[in-house]
């Protein structure tokens, strides 16, 4: 008689060699949602990267500079006024934890003020300008819709939103000191004032999409 160990082993291979078995295993996996990468201007990026850094689905978040006519900006080049970049953030996201729609209700509510032209509270110029950078026909479409219902909703007042959608074309890195400042720095006055705020506020109105960090 053959022993339990060799039965459960012959069952094994004869289930293994079965034409339907063989089929099944060579079945490929679903396919994962590719990340996605949009880029969000409104003010200064130590906040906005802040926000972003706390939201559950978001991969990245890097502070730079991004829809001017400069090569390789700087902080002070930029912060002239002259180089036509703004002060952004390239958020990458996997749209199987969070939607393009979340991400712009976040940005549009807690991030910034979408109706203050080329200023953001304290920071004033065009750097500062309000402003979503597209990569793919699919998100202009769906950043356009959002923006014009909440025009159509008056969602400020009846104040105009003024914020720019437009393709991404460049983007450059802020220097080190720039990234994660608002954690890194999390007591220093204009933090505390002016981007601190943002991070509380989106836990308390999108609790499901904030997260902790350390």
């Amino acid at each position: 008689m053959k022993s339990y160990k060799a039965l459960v082993t012959g069952l094994l291979l004869a289930t293994a060699a079965s034409p339907s078995y063989a089929a099944a295993a060579a079945k490929p996996a679903p396919a994962k949602a590719a990340e996605q990468t949009i880029v969000f201007a409104g003010g200064c990026f130590w906040g906005i990267q802040s926000v972003f850094e706390h939201t559950k689905g978001v991969t990245s978040a890097v502070s730079g500079y991004s829809g001017g006519f400069v090569d390789k900006p700087n902080y002070e080049f930029v912060s002239s006024g002259r180089t036509g970049h703004a002060e952004s953030v390239k958020v990458m996201f996997d749209p199987a934890q969070v939607s393009l729609d979340q991400l712009l209700k976040i940005f549009f509510t807690v991030a910034h003020d979408p109706t203050q032209m080329n200023r953001q509270g304290p920071d004033v110029g065009t750097q500062y300008r309000s402003m979503v950078e597209y990569t793919n026909d699919a998100q202009k479409a769906e950043v356009t819709t959002f923006v014009n219902q909440l025009t159509k909703d008056h969602a400020w007042g009846g104040r105009p939103i003024v914020t720019q959608i437009v393709p991404l074309k460049n983007f450059f890195p802020a220097e080190a000191y720039h990234q994660h400042y608002a954690e890194i720095h999390p007591n220093e006055p204009y933090i505390a004032y002016n981007d601190r705020p943002k991070v509380e506020n989106l836990k308390k109105q999108f609790p499901q999409l904030y997260r902790d960090i350390k």
